[in-house]
């Protein structure tokens, strides 16, 4: 899905808790990765992985991934 901003594009983000930090990956870039001490951290430093990600494709010649990974919680009885 575009984003309002014109030529930007909107990645699903899969953010992880883990023992004493957090975890980020991006499903449509393999590879696209970032941890941190908060969840804000993490944020912040998986902006910033995906744009250098997508920057390398780029200067690489490789194809950019369009973002086509969704997210949805699902409830069940505990």
């Amino acid at each position: 899905m575009k984003s309002k901003r014109a030529n930007s594009l909107r990645y699903t983000v899969v953010i992880e808790k883990a023992d004493g930090n957090f975890s980020a990956y991006v499903p449509d870039l393999p590879g696209c990765v970032a941890t941190g001490r908060t969840r804000a951290i993490v944020l912040r430093r998986i902006a910033q992985a995906i744009h250098m990600h997508v920057q390398g494709l780029k200067e690489d010649g490789l194809p950019v991934p369009k973002p086509a990974a969704t997210a949805e919680y699902v409830e069940t009885a505990a």
